[in-house]
């Protein structure tokens, strides 16, 4: 299945029917008065987050959707019927935005999140409710009014605890693989990951998280470059960022540094989420080699792993468990009874507090 995060289509509400001019006619009495219904309301238009999607891929083939139009009011007072809504079904993270003025409608993030996009039109008046003491014979009537109309634009954005960054063949979809039950396409060439993938990762005690495994980035992927935007686009949502360097890089500072520069150009605030450095492909290296210093002061921590090996694998779970926890709890309103201060203690003993320490 093809992997589609966004999308354009077209939305109409339905027309209101319109009202009835009609006047009662019983046997003894031929004009009894006006009795012209009113018309029934257009159908709207609803986004709704659904369960069972992971893709916009439907919306590629089906651009366009249309609810139903009211039914016209008839005589005797009878109202015409209402159309039924339409809903488009969406995968939880889509993001809504209307194309024309770029407003952004809503965020489904999750399931049964709903979002009126197109309205229905109101069904017209028929002539019965224009009759007064002074005007006992009314023939006027209205039109059913039309429904909204909008372009939308529909964009997914994965919603993932962790987010691994790293260039092309820095091992993220290896990784993926290793700690969860996700089979991402792996190979032995640059950009083997062209769409993101998810994998849940179980520890005992019942504790899970999820981690996304997104195309890899390059320099000027800020800009557009190479698959720079696919990633960066799901990793907006992730609580915390895994940063992965090879060992075997000619460089694995500068393989950092880029990496941090590209996410800073594509927004501060995402740059400013809490994250570690994943030293990657352990195994190259002989066992009592000497491990490079990566000077990474913002960093949580450092590690080195190894997805081949198996090395530090368990480690790093541990690790990125208490990051994801930690940010967790910080979403936890001061109402819930809350405390920062006492979490963030309890945060720093169970992880290294000095971030610049040598891996190993």
């Amino acid at each position: 299945m093809s992997f589609v995060d966004l999308v354009v289509v077209e939305v109409w509400g339905g027309r209101g029917g319109d009202g009835a001019s009609s006047f009662a006619r019983f046997k003894f009495r031929p004009m009894a008065g006006p009795d012209g219904g009113d018309g029934g309301g257009g159908g709207a238009v609803y986004v709704r987050a659904e369960s069972n999607l992971a893709t916009l891929l439907d919306y590629r083939y089906h651009k366009t959707w249309r609810a139903g139009n009211g039914v016209l009011g008839k005589g005797k007072n009878m109202t015409g019927a209402t159309a039924p809504d339409i809903v488009l079904p969406v995968p939880p993270g889509t993001v809504v935005q209307d194309e024309e003025s770029g407003q952004v409608l809503g965020e489904l993030l999750k399931v049964g999140d709903q979002l009126l996009v197109a309205r229905g039109g109101r069904g017209g008046r028929g002539n019965a409710r224009f009759a007064t003491a002074t005007h006992q014979s009314p023939r006027e009537w209205e039109e059913g009014e039309e429904g909204g109309h909008r372009r939308l634009v529909l964009t997914l954005k994965l919603i993932a605890d962790v987010g691994l960054v790293g260039e092309p063949n820095a091992g993220k979809s290896t990784l993926l693989s290793v700690v969860s039950a996700a089979r991402p396409k792996i190979g032995d060439y640059p950009f083997t990951t062209l769409e993101p993938n998810l994998g849940v990762v179980g520890m005992s005690g019942s504790r899970t998280f999820v981690v996304a495994d997104v195309p890899g980035i390059i320099e000027g992927a800020h800009e557009g470059k190479g698959l720079g935007l696919k990633f960066l686009q799901h990793v907006e949502r992730t609580r915390v960022l895994a940063y992965l360097v090879p060992l075997d890089a000619e460089d694995p500072q500068a393989v950092y540094r880029g990496l941090r520069h590209e996410v800073t150009q594509y927004s501060p605030a995402l740059a400013e989420r809490r994250h570690i450095v994943v030293m990657t492909k352990r195994d190259l290296l002989p066992a009592d080699a000497e491990l490079p210093v990566l000077d990474a002061p913002e960093a949580v921590k450092v590690i080195a792993m190894s997805s081949a090996s198996g090395q530090g694998i368990e480690e790093l779970k541990e690790l990125l468990w208490t990051v994801v926890s930690a940010a967790r709890h910080e979403e936890v309103s001061d109402d819930d009874g809350f405390n920062p201060d006492d979490f963030g203690r309890a945060f720093d003993a169970a992880v290294d507090p000095d971030p610049g320490a040598h891996p190993g």
